[in-house]
């Protein structure tokens, strides 16, 4: 099936372009979403006369996109989540998570505009991308988290393996020195039963003597 492209579409053309398509993806994508029209001679002889205003168009909204770019590109967004000591999640994060979390930090985005780089299925921080125009796009940062504090450590480079390893070696090190002052209070008691021994040992030897 032959469209016209509207706007740039990644993998497929440029704006004004004619290109071959699956009928399906033209139907239940391309169409749908305005960004194409099927390649008839009246829409062809239409874009033509509407070029023009097209591309001042998205030239406006690619500003625009750039503007939104250089604020969100990069950011961290915290998302709490139940999950297991190990990590896996209990429930899902979804583009429409993200695009609450993101909209509630002051970026207008809706979930449409967001892709998964792979399922969320355990807890980290994860990319995803948000295209804010079909020539610009932002990467941003999911800090899934069960708490707050989890998140933060999460940020400065520590999983919650770590935390838990590290939370297992100072457990058993508070044993040892336990143990350790145990013993040192037992040689102590022996000490002092074989000094108070040797002490009554010599006076009665004193004793004895007298």
């Amino acid at each position: 099936m032959q469209v016209i492209l509207l706007e740039r579409v990644a993998k497929l053309g440029q704006m004004g372009d004619v290109v071959d398509v699956k009928p399906g993806y033209a139907r239940n994508f391309l169409l749908p979403q305005r960004k194409a029209q099927t390649a008839s001679e009246a829409n062809i002889a239409s874009f033509a006369k509407q070029k023009s205003q097209l591309e001042s168009h998205n030239l406006e909204t690619k500003k625009e996109a750039d503007a939104l770019l250089s604020r969100l590109d990069g950011q961290t967004f915290i998302v709490i989540r139940s999950a297991s000591d190990s990590g896996a999640l209990y429930g899902s994060v979804s583009p429409r998570d993200a695009a609450e979390v993101a909209t509630a930090s002051g970026f207008s985005i809706n979930r449409k505009q967001i892709s998964l780089l792979k399922p969320i299925k355990e807890l980290g921080l994860h990319e995803m991308s948000v295209f804010l125009h079909p020539e610009v796009s932002a990467t941003i940062i999911l800090n899934v988290a069960r708490s707050n504090e989890e998140a933060h450590l999460q940020a400065s480079g520590k999983s919650i393996q770590d935390v838990a390893a590290e939370a297992e070696a100072e457990a058993e090190f508070e044993i040892a020195e336990l143990f350790d002052d145990i013993g040192s209070a037992a040689l102590d008691v022996d000490d002092e039963v074989e000094d108070q021994a040797s002490s009554e040992t010599v006076e009665s030897s004193d004793e004895t003597k007298s």
